[in-house]
């Protein structure tokens, strides 16, 4: 906590400060980040980014200052400039078509989306429909669905859709999660397929990322006893979603989600005595620290950091980076 200069000492009301661990950038963020500043560095810029290399602002923002053209769709890069694949992956037809154009890509898909794809493919090969549960329109969710031929996956999003899913014929079933979901809502969801159809595996907590398993958790400890938890992180940002409505349901008075400090309504804490703050795994920790230093400007804060295991996951980056 060094990184946090105290605030003059001046007559301020005070507030305990609890701080998530772990918090911020898993290693499926860090890794896709860093294919792109390697990729820069390496061929010089630009290099294009199909759809946001991950869901934060500030993330995208310093790395088009880099040299990164970040584009929704893989016909607007030329095809004598390298492309990064977003780490929530991509249908199977985007990589084709970059062969075809004979194209220099590089794959930033955090290896545990591409093992639900690994897993999707699997259930499909032996002849099993695959029940997706996550939210329409996600880019993770496209990626999935795309892994496999149309109609090979139904997307499951709410407890509602689980109770009137149909089976396709008579085709046995699996499923796969998206990885940033609620721990507790896939599970209510997996509830419900299980009772109408008992072939299904019971829900385990591995089907969600370990990242976001572990920073749901670690809201957890926050809510309890925090009177306000502040989550860094983008509105697009799927896990950062998930951990607001992780802190209200269980038990902060309030929870909210701000891209940086200048997002703070100074209101939210007029009745309060206990901030807890952690970020969404595609929040930078520049952006933490900062949100600390504005509190430091307005109270006598009182610094503690939660009890939780620090992360020592790594991922490999791609070979072309590296060789």
């Amino acid at each position: 906590m060094d990184a946090f200069a105290p605030s003059p000492d001046v007559a301020l009301r005070p507030l305990t400060v609890r701080m998530a661990t772990p918090r911020g950038f898993c290693a499926g963020v860090d890794r896709a980040i860093q294919i792109v500043e390697r990729a820069i560095e390496k061929f010089g810029a630009p290099v294009y980014v199909r759809h946001e290399i991950v869901h934060n602002r500030h993330v995208v923002d310093r790395l088009k200052g880099l040299g990164a053209i970040f584009v929704k769709d893989l016909d607007e890069c030329p095809d004598d400039r390298p492309v990064v694949f977003s780490a929530h992956g991509v249908p199977k037809s985007v990589p084709a078509a970059a062969r075809s154009r004979e194209m220099l890509f590089l794959d930033a898909t955090c290896p545990l989306v591409s093992k639900v794809h690994v897993e999707a493919e699997r259930h499909h090969a032996n002849g099993r429909h695959v029940i997706l549960i996550g939210h329409a329109g996600h880019p993770e969710v496209v990626g999935t669905l795309g892994q496999l031929p149309e109609g090979a996956i139904s997307l499951v999003e709410t407890v509602e859709d689980a109770e009137v899913f149909q089976r396709p014929g008579d085709a046995p079933l699996a499923y796969a999660t998206q990885t940033t979901l609620s721990l507790d809502d896939t599970s209510e969801i997996l509830s419900v397929l299980k009772r109408r159809f008992p072939e299904l595996p019971d829900p385990h907590k591995e089907d969600i990322c370990y990242a976001t398993t572990n920073r749901q958790e670690a809201v957890k400890r926050l809510a309890d006893g925090s009177d306000l938890v502040l989550v860094v992180g983008s509105k697009n940002s799927s896990n950062s979603i998930r951990l607001v409505e992780v802190a209200l349901r269980s038990g902060a008075a309030d929870a909210r989600l701000i891209d940086d400090a200048s997002q703070i309504d100074w209101s939210w804490l007029d009745e309060v005595s206990t901030v807890g703050i952690t970020a969404g795994a595609s929040a930078p920790e520049p952006l933490v620290e900062a949100v600390v230093r504005a509190l430091q400007q307005r109270f006598a804060v009182t610094l503690a950091d939660d009890p939780g295991e620090p992360e020592t996951v790594t991922f490999k980056l791609p070979r072309a980076l590296t060789s």
